[in-house]
Formats: C-alpha cells, structure tokens, sequence
C-alpha cells in the first residue's frame, strides 16, 4: 500500500517551509524527498517524513516520466510544473498593472 508516487505534488504541513508545494523524486519508507526547484534542487532533495507533507491527487505525468527514465529533467521543469500551485502574491500582480 504505497500512498505516495513519484512525481506527485505535496504540500509541507511543518518546518520552514510550510504551505510550500514540492514534488516527490524518490519514495524511500517513511521518508519522500521532495523537491520545488528554487530552495530545494534536484542534486539535493529534501528529506522529509510522509507524515509531514500533505497529499493531493495531483501527479505530473511529464515530471514523473523522466524521473523514472532518467531523462535530462532540469530545476527550472520543476518550477515550471509548480507554478500554478502558489498563490499569487499582491506584489505580482500590482507590477503587472
């Protein structure tokens, strides 16, 4: 009964890094490491216990693919995939006016 995937978006329910979205590189019981692309690269995961992330439904196909194939997957995809899980900050949109 695995709950957790690779390639699936988390949220960080403790730490410094509360509310952040992460996505889920290796599956490693009961630890995931997660990564965002800004704080937390590829070439250092973050390690954290599966009772400290909060689970969504959510799975990025393309992320999870290359993951599993070892394929060229860049910090910058990361962010890409992530984006659309924060909110926007009032700051953002006052400099797009």
């Amino acid at each position: 009964m695995n709950e957790y995937t690779i390639g699936q978006v988390v949220f960080s329910k403790s730490g410094r890094d509360k509310g952040r979205p992460f996505i889920i590189v290796k599956v490693e019981h009961p630890y995931l490491y997660l990564v965002d692309g800004d704080l937390r690269k590829l070439e250092k995961p973050k390690k954290k216990k599966m009772m400290h992330v909060q689970k969504t439904h959510d799975v990025i196909e393309d992320i999870k693919t290359k993951l599993e194939e070892g394929i060229g997957l860049k910090d910058a995809d990361i962010r890409k995939a992530l984006r659309s899980y924060y909110p926007s900050s009032p700051k953002a949109i006052n400099e797009e006016a």
